[in-house]
């Protein structure tokens, strides 16, 4: 077992967390309108979300690693690029991050847990995100690839899960200090991008 590539996976699990996305932006405007619970409730609901996918992962890509190198490889091209274009796309959008709070309708908690699950579970762009980042990280010859791509969803559940309380919790300080510094968003767009490209890098590196 390959300590190391855990304890990458976890760092760029982190950093991606962190980076500004359409989830952890909807996070901060909830807790910004309703509050920190109602915050941490579309938390909870993303989360388990990511269960589906990585069922969806875990049972359907391990069978093609365990039986085909050459797919293997096909998936490891696939995820790269497909991270070289999320970078690009990134360095396209010119909009800064819109904080502005007025038109987020108020919900429910329970409402907002269910949205938050619906919002991760039929995108289906995050069903390929796992597909391009979760490869690249298997840690282990001798645990099969179901266990792997299992303990990969729940660590990245686990530390999206602590940045995304923290952003709901510390909501009010961050929107206020992006208010006033235009700078930071410009920071985090590049720091987004820097990360997509440096994950890229190291799955083509990456060996089954």
């Amino acid at each position: 077992m390959n300590f190391e590539i855990i304890v990458g996976f976890i760092i760029a699990t982190a950093v991606l967390a962190i980076s500004p996305g359409p989830d952890n932006i909807y996070v901060l405007m909830q807790s910004i309108v309703n509050g920190k619970k109602f915050g941490l409730a579309t938390v909870a609901g993303l989360i388990t979300g990511c269960l589906v996918h990585t069922t969806l992962l875990a049972f359907g890509i391990s069978a093609i690693i365990k039986q085909h190198d050459s797919l293997f490889f096909i998936i490891k091209l696939f995820g790269a690029g497909y991270l070289f274009y999320l970078a690009y796309l990134v360095y396209r959008n010119n909009n800064a991050i819109d904080l502005n709070a007025k038109n987020v309708p108020k919900k429910s908690l329970i409402q907002l847990f269910k949205q938050g699950f619906l919002m991760n579970v039929l995108n289906p762009k995050v069903t390929i995100f796992f597909l391009a980042f979760f490869p690249g990280f298997l840690f282990s010859d001798t645990l099969s690839t179901v266990i792997q791509f299992y303990v990969l969803g729940l660590l990245f559940m686990f530390v999206s899960a602590i940045i995304f309380c923290l952003i709901a919790i510390l909501a009010a300080v961050i929107a206020d200090v992006v208010k006033r510094n235009s700078k930071i968003g410009h920071i985090l767009k590049w720091m987004q991008i820097y990360v997509f490209i440096g994950i890229g890098v190291y799955i083509l590196l990456s060996d089954k």
